[in-house]
Protein backbone atom coordinates (compact mmCIF):
# COMPACT_ATOMS: atom_id res chain seq x y z
CA UNK A 1 0.00 0.00 0.00
CA UNK A 2 1.37 3.48 -0.79
CA UNK A 3 3.39 4.96 2.03
CA UNK A 4 1.36 7.32 4.23
CA UNK A 5 4.46 9.48 4.48
CA UNK A 6 4.64 9.89 0.68
CA UNK A 7 0.90 10.56 0.54
CA UNK A 8 1.12 13.11 3.35
CA UNK A 9 3.32 15.38 1.25
CA UNK A 10 0.34 15.88 -1.03
CA UNK A 11 -2.75 15.84 1.20
CA UNK A 12 -1.45 17.41 4.39
CA UNK A 13 -3.56 20.27 5.75
CA UNK A 14 -2.31 23.37 3.92
CA UNK A 15 -0.72 26.28 5.68
CA UNK A 16 -2.33 29.70 5.11
CA UNK A 17 -1.63 30.85 1.58
CA UNK A 18 0.14 27.63 0.62
CA UNK A 19 -2.46 26.64 -1.97
CA UNK A 20 -2.32 30.06 -3.56
CA UNK A 21 0.96 28.98 -5.13
CA UNK A 22 0.72 27.25 -8.52
CA UNK A 23 2.99 24.40 -7.44
CA UNK A 24 0.88 22.77 -4.72
CA UNK A 25 -0.01 19.08 -4.50
CA UNK A 26 -2.38 17.12 -6.71
CA UNK A 27 -3.97 13.67 -6.71
CA UNK A 28 -4.94 12.49 -10.20
CA UNK A 29 -7.33 9.56 -10.64
CA UNK A 30 -7.17 8.26 -14.20
CA UNK A 31 -8.63 5.54 -16.41
CA UNK A 32 -10.55 4.72 -19.56
CA UNK A 33 -14.19 3.64 -19.83
CA UNK A 34 -15.62 2.38 -16.53
CA UNK A 35 -12.32 3.02 -14.74
CA UNK A 36 -12.33 6.64 -15.92
CA UNK A 37 -15.92 7.09 -14.76
CA UNK A 38 -14.93 5.68 -11.36
CA UNK A 39 -12.05 8.17 -11.31
CA UNK A 40 -14.55 10.96 -12.02
CA UNK A 41 -16.94 9.82 -9.28
CA UNK A 42 -14.24 9.49 -6.61
CA UNK A 43 -12.57 12.80 -7.43
CA UNK A 44 -15.95 14.53 -7.02
CA UNK A 45 -16.48 12.82 -3.66
CA UNK A 46 -13.06 13.52 -2.16
CA UNK A 47 -13.09 17.14 -3.29
CA UNK A 48 -16.44 17.48 -1.48
CA UNK A 49 -14.87 15.91 1.61
CA UNK A 50 -11.95 18.35 1.56
CA UNK A 51 -14.28 21.34 1.13
CA UNK A 52 -16.25 20.14 4.15
CA UNK A 53 -13.05 20.03 6.19
CA UNK A 54 -12.21 23.59 5.18
CA UNK A 55 -9.42 22.51 2.86
CA UNK A 56 -8.82 23.38 -0.76
CA UNK A 57 -9.72 20.46 -3.09
CA UNK A 58 -6.71 18.75 -4.62
CA UNK A 59 -8.27 15.89 -6.58
CA UNK A 60 -8.82 15.78 -10.29
CA UNK A 61 -9.67 13.02 -12.76
CA UNK A 62 -8.64 12.03 -16.25
CA UNK A 63 -10.78 9.88 -18.51
CA UNK A 64 -9.76 8.79 -21.98
CA UNK A 65 -11.71 10.91 -24.45
CA UNK A 66 -12.47 13.69 -21.95
CA UNK A 67 -15.72 14.55 -20.21
CA UNK A 68 -17.86 13.26 -23.07
CA UNK A 69 -16.65 9.76 -22.13
CA UNK A 70 -18.20 10.15 -18.67
CA UNK A 71 -21.74 10.22 -20.07
CA UNK A 72 -21.35 8.38 -23.39
CA UNK A 73 -19.60 5.26 -24.69
CA UNK A 74 -16.26 6.25 -26.25
CA UNK A 75 -14.18 3.18 -25.49
CA UNK A 76 -11.74 3.53 -28.39
CA UNK A 77 -10.15 6.61 -26.82
CA UNK A 78 -8.28 4.52 -24.24
CA UNK A 79 -5.96 3.01 -26.89
CA UNK A 80 -3.48 5.90 -26.99
CA UNK A 81 -0.59 6.12 -24.53
CA UNK A 82 0.39 9.53 -25.92
CA UNK A 83 -3.14 10.85 -25.33
CA UNK A 84 -2.86 9.77 -21.69
CA UNK A 85 0.48 11.52 -21.23
CA UNK A 86 -0.65 14.76 -22.86
CA UNK A 87 -3.74 14.90 -20.64
CA UNK A 88 -1.60 14.27 -17.54
CA UNK A 89 0.84 17.03 -18.48
CA UNK A 90 -2.03 19.51 -18.76
CA UNK A 91 -3.49 18.90 -15.29
CA UNK A 92 -0.09 18.57 -13.57
CA UNK A 93 1.46 21.73 -15.06
CA UNK A 94 3.18 23.75 -12.33
CA UNK A 95 2.65 21.17 -9.57
CA UNK A 96 5.52 19.96 -7.40
CA UNK A 97 4.02 16.79 -5.92
CA UNK A 98 1.57 14.67 -7.92
CA UNK A 99 0.21 11.23 -7.10
CA UNK A 100 -1.20 9.59 -10.23
CA UNK A 101 -3.54 6.66 -9.56
CA UNK A 102 -3.93 4.82 -12.87
CA UNK A 103 -6.90 2.43 -12.93
CA UNK A 104 -6.93 -0.44 -15.43
CA UNK A 105 -8.86 -3.42 -14.11
CA UNK A 106 -7.27 -5.93 -16.50
CA UNK A 107 -3.91 -4.11 -16.64
CA UNK A 108 -4.47 -3.40 -20.31
CA UNK A 109 -5.37 0.25 -21.09
CA UNK A 110 -2.66 2.09 -23.08
CA UNK A 111 -4.06 5.44 -21.84
CA UNK A 112 -2.99 4.45 -18.31
CA UNK A 113 0.20 2.63 -19.35
CA UNK A 114 1.66 5.76 -20.94
CA UNK A 115 0.92 7.81 -17.83
CA UNK A 116 2.59 5.29 -15.53
CA UNK A 117 5.70 5.21 -17.75
CA UNK A 118 5.85 9.01 -17.86
CA UNK A 119 5.59 9.22 -14.06
CA UNK A 120 8.47 6.79 -13.61
CA UNK A 121 10.60 8.91 -15.94
CA UNK A 122 9.87 11.99 -13.78
CA UNK A 123 10.15 10.74 -10.17
CA UNK A 124 10.94 14.15 -8.67
CA UNK A 125 7.31 15.21 -9.25
CA UNK A 126 5.25 12.08 -9.84
CA UNK A 127 4.39 9.05 -7.74
CA UNK A 128 2.58 6.47 -9.93
CA UNK A 129 0.10 4.03 -8.39
CA UNK A 130 -1.30 1.30 -10.66
CA UNK A 131 -4.63 -0.25 -9.66
CA UNK A 132 -5.87 -3.44 -11.33
CA UNK A 133 -6.97 -6.97 -10.55
CA UNK A 134 -4.76 -9.21 -12.65
CA UNK A 135 -1.34 -10.54 -11.65
CA UNK A 136 1.39 -8.52 -13.37
CA UNK A 137 2.39 -11.56 -15.44
CA UNK A 138 -1.13 -11.50 -16.91
CA UNK A 139 -0.99 -7.82 -17.91
CA UNK A 140 -1.49 -7.27 -21.64
CA UNK A 141 1.73 -7.87 -23.55
CA UNK A 142 0.55 -6.85 -27.04
CA UNK A 143 2.36 -3.88 -28.62
CA UNK A 144 0.87 -0.44 -27.98
CA UNK A 145 0.70 1.34 -31.35
CA UNK A 146 2.01 4.71 -30.20
CA UNK A 147 4.36 3.54 -27.45
CA UNK A 148 7.59 1.58 -27.11
CA UNK A 149 6.65 -0.64 -24.15
CA UNK A 150 3.83 -3.10 -23.50
CA UNK A 151 1.59 -2.73 -20.47
CA UNK A 152 3.25 -5.76 -18.87
CA UNK A 153 6.73 -4.28 -19.27
CA UNK A 154 5.57 -1.04 -17.62
CA UNK A 155 3.92 -2.91 -14.73
CA UNK A 156 7.06 -4.99 -14.20
CA UNK A 157 9.14 -1.82 -14.08
CA UNK A 158 6.75 -0.42 -11.45
CA UNK A 159 7.10 -3.57 -9.36
CA UNK A 160 10.85 -3.10 -9.22
CA UNK A 161 10.50 0.55 -8.17
CA UNK A 162 8.03 -0.44 -5.47
CA UNK A 163 10.90 -1.62 -3.29
CA UNK A 164 12.14 2.00 -3.17
CA UNK A 165 8.58 3.38 -2.81
CA UNK A 166 8.92 5.21 -6.12
CA UNK A 167 5.93 3.38 -7.62
CA UNK A 168 3.19 1.09 -6.36
CA UNK A 169 1.11 -1.69 -7.89
CA UNK A 170 -2.18 -2.48 -6.12
CA UNK A 171 -3.52 -5.62 -7.77
CA UNK A 172 -5.32 -7.93 -5.34
CA UNK A 173 -6.72 -11.08 -6.96
CA UNK A 174 -10.52 -10.96 -6.93
CA UNK A 175 -11.17 -13.83 -9.35
CA UNK A 176 -12.86 -13.89 -12.78
CA UNK A 177 -15.92 -11.83 -13.65
CA UNK A 178 -19.36 -13.45 -13.74
CA UNK A 179 -19.43 -12.38 -17.38
CA UNK A 180 -16.06 -12.92 -18.98
CA UNK A 181 -14.25 -9.60 -19.35
CA UNK A 182 -17.10 -7.47 -17.95
CA UNK A 183 -14.86 -5.40 -15.71
CA UNK A 184 -17.66 -2.90 -15.05
CA UNK A 185 -19.01 -5.37 -12.50
CA UNK A 186 -16.66 -6.99 -10.00
CA UNK A 187 -13.62 -4.98 -11.15
CA UNK A 188 -15.46 -1.66 -10.98
CA UNK A 189 -16.79 -2.41 -7.50
CA UNK A 190 -13.38 -3.55 -6.26
CA UNK A 191 -11.83 -0.33 -7.61
CA UNK A 192 -14.32 1.73 -5.63
CA UNK A 193 -13.86 -0.27 -2.41
CA UNK A 194 -10.06 -0.33 -2.60
CA UNK A 195 -9.48 3.34 -3.44
CA UNK A 196 -12.14 4.80 -1.19
CA UNK A 197 -10.75 2.76 1.71
CA UNK A 198 -7.19 3.85 0.97
CA UNK A 199 -8.01 7.53 0.47
CA UNK A 200 -10.36 7.80 3.45
CA UNK A 201 -7.75 6.17 5.69
CA UNK A 202 -5.07 8.50 4.35
CA UNK A 203 -7.15 11.61 5.05
CA UNK A 204 -8.10 10.34 8.49
CA UNK A 205 -4.54 9.60 9.55
CA UNK A 206 -3.08 12.77 8.05
CA UNK A 207 -5.70 14.97 9.71
CA UNK A 208 -4.87 13.39 13.07
CA UNK A 209 -1.14 13.34 12.48
CA UNK A 210 -0.85 9.60 13.08
CA UNK A 211 0.40 6.65 11.06
CA UNK A 212 -2.05 4.54 9.05
CA UNK A 213 -3.08 1.45 10.97
CA UNK A 214 -4.47 -1.89 9.92
CA UNK A 215 -7.38 -1.28 12.26
CA UNK A 216 -8.33 1.96 10.47
CA UNK A 217 -8.35 0.20 7.10
CA UNK A 218 -10.37 -2.74 8.45
CA UNK A 219 -12.98 -0.43 9.98
CA UNK A 220 -13.65 1.14 6.59
CA UNK A 221 -13.55 -2.17 4.70
CA UNK A 222 -16.13 -3.63 7.08
CA UNK A 223 -18.57 -0.85 6.18
CA UNK A 224 -18.43 -2.12 2.57
CA UNK A 225 -18.91 -5.68 3.80
CA UNK A 226 -22.07 -4.54 5.60
CA UNK A 227 -23.17 -2.82 2.39
CA UNK A 228 -23.05 -6.21 0.64
CA UNK A 229 -25.19 -7.84 3.33
CA UNK A 230 -27.76 -5.03 3.38
CA UNK A 231 -28.03 -4.84 -0.41
CA UNK A 232 -28.50 -8.51 -1.20
CA UNK A 233 -31.11 -8.96 1.51
CA UNK A 234 -33.31 -7.41 -1.21
CA UNK A 235 -32.51 -10.08 -3.83
CA UNK A 236 -36.13 -11.12 -4.61
CA UNK A 237 -37.12 -7.52 -5.41
CA UNK A 238 -33.93 -6.96 -7.42
CA UNK A 239 -34.74 -10.08 -9.47
CA UNK A 240 -38.27 -8.83 -10.11
CA UNK A 241 -36.95 -5.49 -11.36
CA UNK A 242 -34.48 -7.31 -13.60
CA UNK A 243 -37.33 -9.24 -15.23
CA UNK A 244 -39.34 -6.05 -15.68
CA UNK A 245 -36.40 -4.32 -17.36
CA UNK A 246 -35.89 -7.30 -19.65
CA UNK A 247 -39.58 -7.30 -20.55
CA UNK A 248 -39.39 -3.62 -21.57
CA UNK A 249 -36.32 -4.22 -23.73
CA UNK A 250 -37.86 -7.31 -25.33
CA UNK A 251 -40.88 -5.20 -26.36
CA UNK A 252 -38.50 -2.57 -27.83
CA UNK A 253 -39.17 -0.24 -24.91
CA UNK A 254 -36.59 1.67 -22.88
CA UNK A 255 -35.23 1.50 -19.35
CA UNK A 256 -34.53 4.84 -17.67
CA UNK A 257 -32.50 5.10 -14.45
CA UNK A 258 -33.15 8.43 -12.73
CA UNK A 259 -30.83 9.15 -9.80
CA UNK A 260 -30.35 12.04 -7.40
CA UNK A 261 -26.89 13.54 -6.76
CA UNK A 262 -24.02 11.04 -7.15
CA UNK A 263 -26.50 8.17 -7.42
CA UNK A 264 -27.33 9.77 -10.77
CA UNK A 265 -23.69 9.32 -11.78
CA UNK A 266 -23.98 5.61 -10.94
CA UNK A 267 -27.15 5.48 -13.07
CA UNK A 268 -25.41 7.18 -16.01
CA UNK A 269 -22.45 4.79 -15.74
CA UNK A 270 -24.68 1.73 -15.79
CA UNK A 271 -26.58 2.86 -18.87
CA UNK A 272 -23.47 3.87 -20.83
CA UNK A 273 -21.74 0.56 -20.11
CA UNK A 274 -24.57 -1.45 -21.67
CA UNK A 275 -23.66 -0.02 -25.09
CA UNK A 276 -20.26 -1.63 -25.51
CA UNK A 277 -20.89 -4.55 -23.15
CA UNK A 278 -24.04 -5.88 -24.82
CA UNK A 279 -24.08 -4.11 -28.17
CA UNK A 280 -27.08 -2.12 -26.92
CA UNK A 281 -28.37 1.06 -28.49
CA UNK A 282 -27.58 4.14 -26.39
CA UNK A 283 -31.33 4.64 -25.86
CA UNK A 284 -31.99 1.15 -24.48
CA UNK A 285 -30.77 1.77 -20.92
CA UNK A 286 -30.09 5.40 -19.98
CA UNK A 287 -29.15 7.14 -16.75
CA UNK A 288 -30.03 10.68 -15.68
CA UNK A 289 -28.66 12.87 -12.90
CA UNK A 290 -31.12 14.97 -10.90
CA UNK A 291 -29.45 17.81 -9.03
CA UNK A 292 -26.68 20.35 -9.46
CA UNK A 293 -23.67 19.06 -11.38
CA UNK A 294 -22.16 22.43 -12.27
CA UNK A 295 -18.90 21.88 -10.39
CA UNK A 296 -18.40 18.18 -11.15
CA UNK A 297 -16.88 18.24 -14.63
CA UNK A 298 -13.45 19.42 -15.76
CA UNK A 299 -14.71 20.68 -19.12
CA UNK A 300 -18.49 20.89 -18.96
CA UNK A 301 -18.49 22.80 -22.25
CA UNK A 302 -17.54 19.51 -23.96
CA UNK A 303 -21.03 18.22 -23.20
CA UNK A 304 -23.12 21.10 -24.51
CA UNK A 305 -24.92 20.66 -27.83
CA UNK A 306 -23.22 17.33 -28.54
CA UNK A 307 -26.41 15.50 -29.45
CA UNK A 308 -28.91 13.21 -27.69
CA UNK A 309 -26.28 10.65 -26.68
CA UNK A 310 -24.76 13.24 -24.33
CA UNK A 311 -28.00 14.28 -22.59
CA UNK A 312 -28.10 13.28 -18.93
CA UNK A 313 -29.50 16.16 -16.84
CA UNK A 314 -32.85 16.75 -15.15
CA UNK A 315 -33.78 19.23 -17.87
CA UNK A 316 -32.86 16.69 -20.56
CA UNK A 317 -35.13 14.09 -18.96
CA UNK A 318 -38.06 16.51 -18.70
CA UNK A 319 -37.76 17.86 -22.25
CA UNK A 320 -36.47 14.87 -24.26
CA UNK A 321 -37.64 11.73 -22.43
CA UNK A 322 -40.81 12.49 -20.46
CA UNK A 323 -42.94 13.57 -23.47
CA UNK A 324 -42.11 10.38 -25.38
CA UNK A 325 -42.46 7.84 -22.54
CA UNK A 326 -44.75 4.90 -23.34
CA UNK A 327 -46.43 2.19 -21.30
CA UNK A 328 -43.77 -0.37 -22.29
CA UNK A 329 -40.94 1.71 -20.80
CA UNK A 330 -39.56 1.15 -17.30
CA UNK A 331 -38.36 4.01 -15.07
CA UNK A 332 -36.32 3.41 -11.93
CA UNK A 333 -36.01 6.25 -9.40
CA UNK A 334 -32.89 6.13 -7.24
CA UNK A 335 -32.68 8.42 -4.22
CA UNK A 336 -32.04 8.70 -0.48
CA UNK A 337 -34.52 9.96 2.08
CA UNK A 338 -32.20 12.94 2.61
CA UNK A 339 -32.90 14.13 -0.94
CA UNK A 340 -35.69 16.55 -1.86
CA UNK A 341 -38.64 14.15 -1.62
CA UNK A 342 -41.13 16.75 -2.88
CA UNK A 343 -39.05 16.94 -6.07
CA UNK A 344 -38.96 13.14 -6.24
CA UNK A 345 -42.74 12.91 -5.82
CA UNK A 346 -43.43 15.54 -8.48
CA UNK A 347 -41.30 13.72 -11.06
CA UNK A 348 -42.77 10.32 -10.18
CA UNK A 349 -46.31 11.68 -10.64
CA UNK A 350 -45.39 13.03 -14.07
CA UNK A 351 -43.85 9.72 -15.14
CA UNK A 352 -46.73 7.65 -13.79
CA UNK A 353 -49.10 9.40 -16.20
CA UNK A 354 -47.11 7.75 -19.00
CA UNK A 355 -46.18 4.30 -17.65
CA UNK A 356 -47.10 2.13 -14.69
CA UNK A 357 -43.71 0.39 -14.89
CA UNK A 358 -42.00 2.45 -12.20
CA UNK A 359 -39.80 1.33 -9.35
CA UNK A 360 -38.06 3.03 -6.44
CA UNK A 361 -34.61 2.24 -5.10
CA UNK A 362 -34.67 4.21 -1.85
CA UNK A 363 -31.84 4.45 0.70
CA UNK A 364 -32.74 5.37 4.26
CA UNK A 365 -31.10 5.37 7.68
CA UNK A 366 -32.62 3.73 10.75
CA UNK A 367 -35.39 6.03 11.99
CA UNK A 368 -36.30 7.42 8.57
CA UNK A 369 -39.41 6.41 6.65
CA UNK A 370 -40.75 7.17 3.19
CA UNK A 371 -43.67 9.64 3.24
CA UNK A 372 -46.95 7.85 2.63
CA UNK A 373 -48.01 9.88 -0.47
CA UNK A 374 -44.72 9.04 -2.18
CA UNK A 375 -44.78 5.43 -1.04
CA UNK A 376 -48.26 4.90 -2.49
CA UNK A 377 -47.09 5.93 -5.96
CA UNK A 378 -44.87 2.86 -6.39
CA UNK A 379 -46.15 -0.69 -7.03
CA UNK A 380 -42.84 -1.94 -5.60
CA UNK A 381 -39.95 -0.38 -3.68
CA UNK A 382 -36.46 -1.72 -3.10
CA UNK A 383 -35.92 -0.18 0.30
CA UNK A 384 -32.35 -0.28 1.62
CA UNK A 385 -32.20 0.51 5.35
CA UNK A 386 -28.77 1.48 6.67
CA UNK A 387 -27.58 1.38 10.28
CA UNK A 388 -26.32 4.55 11.96
CA UNK A 389 -22.58 5.13 11.60
CA UNK A 390 -20.72 6.59 14.57
CA UNK A 391 -17.80 8.07 12.69
CA UNK A 392 -16.78 11.72 12.63
CA UNK A 393 -17.17 13.93 9.55
CA UNK A 394 -15.95 11.20 7.19
CA UNK A 395 -18.81 9.02 8.42
CA UNK A 396 -21.16 10.96 6.13
CA UNK A 397 -18.94 9.99 3.23
CA UNK A 398 -18.76 6.35 4.26
CA UNK A 399 -22.56 6.27 4.20
CA UNK A 400 -22.53 8.03 0.81
CA UNK A 401 -20.03 5.47 -0.51
CA UNK A 402 -22.26 2.66 0.79
CA UNK A 403 -25.28 4.11 -1.02
CA UNK A 404 -23.29 4.39 -4.25
CA UNK A 405 -21.85 0.88 -4.11
CA UNK A 406 -25.22 -0.65 -3.22
CA UNK A 407 -26.85 1.23 -6.11
CA UNK A 408 -24.09 0.10 -8.47
CA UNK A 409 -24.56 -3.55 -7.49
CA UNK A 410 -28.33 -3.38 -7.96
CA UNK A 411 -28.28 -1.53 -11.29
CA UNK A 412 -25.47 -3.76 -12.63
CA UNK A 413 -27.53 -6.82 -11.69
CA UNK A 414 -30.67 -5.43 -13.31
CA UNK A 415 -29.09 -4.35 -16.61
CA UNK A 416 -26.83 -7.40 -16.91
CA UNK A 417 -29.58 -9.85 -16.02
CA UNK A 418 -31.98 -8.14 -18.43
CA UNK A 419 -29.56 -8.66 -21.32
CA UNK A 420 -28.90 -12.25 -20.27
CA UNK A 421 -32.67 -12.88 -20.46
CA UNK A 422 -32.67 -11.26 -23.92
CA UNK A 423 -30.25 -13.94 -25.15
CA UNK A 424 -27.19 -11.70 -25.46
CA UNK A 425 -24.99 -14.01 -23.37
CA UNK A 426 -23.84 -17.55 -24.15
CA UNK A 427 -22.77 -19.15 -20.90
CA UNK A 428 -20.63 -16.34 -19.47
CA UNK A 429 -19.50 -14.81 -22.79
CA UNK A 430 -20.83 -11.56 -24.24
CA UNK A 431 -21.27 -12.52 -27.88
CA UNK A 432 -22.84 -9.27 -29.02
CA UNK A 433 -20.37 -6.68 -27.75
CA UNK A 434 -19.20 -3.90 -30.04
CA UNK A 435 -15.50 -3.81 -30.95
CA UNK A 436 -14.62 -0.29 -29.84
CA UNK A 437 -10.98 -0.67 -28.74
CA UNK A 438 -8.01 -3.03 -28.97
CA UNK A 439 -8.98 -4.85 -25.77
CA UNK A 440 -12.35 -5.76 -27.29
CA UNK A 441 -10.75 -6.70 -30.62
CA UNK A 442 -8.53 -9.29 -28.95
CA UNK A 443 -11.42 -10.50 -26.80
CA UNK A 444 -13.52 -11.00 -29.94
CA UNK A 445 -10.73 -13.02 -31.55
CA UNK A 446 -10.36 -15.19 -28.45
CA UNK A 447 -14.10 -15.96 -28.47
CA UNK A 448 -14.02 -16.95 -32.14
CA UNK A 449 -11.13 -19.33 -31.50
CA UNK A 450 -12.73 -20.81 -28.41
CA UNK A 451 -16.18 -21.44 -29.83
CA UNK A 452 -15.23 -22.40 -33.39
CA UNK A 453 -12.11 -24.44 -32.67
CA UNK A 454 -10.59 -22.92 -35.83
CA UNK A 455 -6.92 -21.78 -36.05
CA UNK A 456 -6.08 -18.21 -35.06
CA UNK A 457 -5.21 -17.20 -38.64
CA UNK A 458 -8.60 -18.40 -39.94
CA UNK A 459 -10.43 -16.55 -37.13
CA UNK A 460 -8.55 -13.31 -37.80
CA UNK A 461 -9.36 -13.55 -41.52
CA UNK A 462 -13.07 -14.10 -40.85
CA UNK A 463 -13.23 -11.35 -38.24
CA UNK A 464 -11.66 -8.87 -40.66
CA UNK A 465 -14.00 -9.98 -43.45
CA UNK A 466 -17.03 -9.19 -41.29
CA UNK A 467 -15.60 -5.88 -40.07
CA UNK A 468 -14.89 -4.63 -43.59
CA UNK A 469 -17.86 -6.27 -45.37
CA UNK A 470 -18.98 -5.66 -48.10
CA UNK A 471 -15.53 -4.42 -49.08
CA UNK A 472 -13.33 -7.42 -50.01
CA UNK A 473 -10.17 -7.93 -47.96
CA UNK A 474 -7.02 -6.74 -49.67
CA UNK A 475 -3.46 -7.27 -48.54
CA UNK A 476 -3.33 -3.59 -47.58
CA UNK A 477 -6.33 -3.98 -45.29
CA UNK A 478 -4.90 -7.13 -43.73
CA UNK A 479 -1.63 -5.33 -43.00
CA UNK A 480 -3.35 -2.30 -41.44
CA UNK A 481 -2.84 -1.50 -37.74
CA UNK A 482 -5.50 -2.73 -35.30
CA UNK A 483 -6.72 0.86 -34.90
CA UNK A 484 -7.86 0.92 -38.55
CA UNK A 485 -10.00 -2.19 -38.07
CA UNK A 486 -11.47 -0.80 -34.84
CA UNK A 487 -12.35 2.47 -36.53
CA UNK A 488 -14.41 0.52 -39.07
CA UNK A 489 -15.86 -1.95 -36.55
CA UNK A 490 -16.84 0.33 -33.70
CA UNK A 491 -20.28 1.27 -35.05
CA UNK A 492 -21.07 -2.10 -36.63
CA UNK A 493 -23.54 -4.40 -34.92
CA UNK A 494 -23.32 -8.19 -34.48
CA UNK A 495 -19.78 -8.50 -35.84
CA UNK A 496 -18.81 -11.36 -33.50
CA UNK A 497 -21.93 -13.55 -33.91
CA UNK A 498 -21.82 -13.16 -37.72
CA UNK A 499 -18.14 -14.10 -37.81
CA UNK A 500 -18.73 -17.06 -35.50
CA UNK A 501 -21.66 -18.40 -37.56
CA UNK A 502 -19.55 -18.04 -40.71
CA UNK A 503 -16.84 -20.16 -39.07
CA UNK A 504 -19.24 -22.76 -37.66
CA UNK A 505 -21.28 -23.19 -40.86
CA UNK A 506 -18.27 -22.66 -43.17
CA UNK A 507 -20.44 -20.18 -45.07
CA UNK A 508 -20.22 -16.67 -46.53
CA UNK A 509 -20.91 -13.49 -44.56
CA UNK A 510 -24.35 -12.94 -46.20
CA UNK A 511 -25.33 -16.55 -45.42
CA UNK A 512 -24.26 -16.08 -41.78
CA UNK A 513 -26.38 -12.92 -41.62
CA UNK A 514 -29.39 -14.92 -42.84
CA UNK A 515 -28.83 -17.59 -40.15
CA UNK A 516 -28.67 -14.88 -37.48
CA UNK A 517 -31.76 -13.06 -38.71
CA UNK A 518 -33.78 -16.29 -38.63
CA UNK A 519 -32.95 -17.05 -34.97
CA UNK A 520 -34.93 -15.70 -31.99
CA UNK A 521 -31.73 -14.34 -30.41
CA UNK A 522 -27.98 -14.15 -30.92
CA UNK A 523 -27.49 -16.77 -28.22
CA UNK A 524 -29.93 -19.21 -29.83
CA UNK A 525 -28.37 -18.77 -33.27
CA UNK A 526 -24.92 -19.73 -32.00
CA UNK A 527 -26.18 -22.45 -29.67
CA UNK A 528 -28.03 -24.06 -32.57
CA UNK A 529 -24.91 -23.93 -34.72
CA UNK A 530 -22.79 -25.48 -31.96
CA UNK A 531 -25.17 -28.35 -31.24
CA UNK A 532 -26.41 -28.98 -34.77
CA UNK A 533 -25.98 -32.19 -36.85
CA UNK A 534 -22.42 -33.15 -37.57
CA UNK A 535 -20.92 -31.52 -34.48
CA UNK A 536 -19.52 -33.98 -31.97
CA UNK A 537 -20.75 -33.39 -28.45
CA UNK A 538 -17.36 -34.40 -27.01
CA UNK A 539 -15.70 -31.37 -28.57
CA UNK A 540 -18.48 -28.92 -27.79
CA UNK A 541 -16.65 -25.87 -26.44
CA UNK A 542 -19.62 -25.07 -24.19
CA UNK A 543 -18.72 -27.98 -21.92
CA UNK A 544 -15.52 -26.31 -20.77
CA UNK A 545 -17.08 -22.94 -19.95
CA UNK A 546 -17.92 -21.63 -16.52
CA UNK A 547 -21.55 -21.86 -15.31
CA UNK A 548 -24.00 -19.33 -16.65
CA UNK A 549 -24.62 -16.13 -14.72
CA UNK A 550 -28.25 -17.03 -14.12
Amino acid sequence: MPSTKRFQHVIETPEPGKWEEPEGGLVVLSGGGTSGRMAFLMSVSFNQLMKGLGQKPLYTYLIAGGDRSVVASREGTEDSALHGIEELKKVAAGKKRVIVIGISVGLSAPFVAGQMDYCMDNPAIFLPVLVGFNPVNMARNDPIEDWSSTFRQIAERMQKLQEKQEAFVLNPAIGPEGLSGSSRMKGGSATKILLETLLLAAHKTVDRGIAASQRCLLEILRTFERAHQVTYSQSPKIAALMKQASSSLEKKGRVYLVGWQTLGIIAIMDGVECIHTFGADFQDVRGFLIGDHSDMFNQKAELINQGPQFCFSQEDFLTSILPSLTEIDTVVFVFTLDDNLIEVQTLVEQVKEKTANIQALAHSTVGQSLPTPLKKLFPSIISIMWPLLFFEYEGNFIQKFQHELSTKWILNTVSTGAHVLLGKILQNHMLDLRIRNSKLFWRALAMLQRFSGQPKARCIETLLQVIHFPQPLSDDIRASPISVHIQTAHEKEQVIPIALLSLLFLCSIPEAQVHLAAAPSVCEAVRSALTGPGRKRSVDPLESLEPALL
